[in-house]
């Protein structure tokens, strides 16, 4: 579960138990009780599952920020031939015969993103919604 914090990440264990409970309880009245028990109560559960489902929807798209959450509200457009990055870019060389000719010291990242992100760039351009470093830009670049 890459990307999911660690609320988000018991949030979905909880979803996952509670799920797996119920299906096996499910089947137990099937087995146990008769089909029309069973029957009612999976429709029952399937109507409360519908329930939690909505209100869970409902809520992320109301979150500021949309369903990125808060901070993470980010539009990136590159136009033909563009290059952008949601983050840094550091330590390349960009352009038709381009090469890196030495290694390069790694780096940690300067400063970090803060709120809003909207980056347009144009034909051919080269934009970066973080730090930009160490490159060689262009046509026959070489980084040394």
């Amino acid at each position: 579960m890459a990307g999911v914090s660690g609320a988000g990440r018991a949030a979905v264990w909880a979803v996952a138990i509670l799920a797996g409970a119920a299906t096996a309880g499910l089947i137990a009245i099937a087995v146990l009780v008769d089909m029309d028990t069973a029957d009612r109560a999976a429709s029952l559960a399937g109507a409360i599952a519908g329930l939690i489902a909505l209100v869970v929807a409902v809520v992320a798209l109301a979150r500021p920020g949309g369903p990125g959450g808060p901070g993470e509200n980010r539009r990136l457009r590159a136009g033909r031939g563009g290059i952008v990055a949601g983050g840094d870019i550091s330590d390349n060389a960009i352009g038709r015969g381009s090469q890196v000719t030495a290694p390069a010291a790694r780096r940690g990242r300067v400063s970090p993103p803060q709120g809003r992100t909207d980056l347009r760039v144009g034909r051919d351009g080269i934009g970066a919604a973080g730090d930009v470093r160490g490159n060689a830009i262009g046509d026959e670049s070489e980084r040394r």
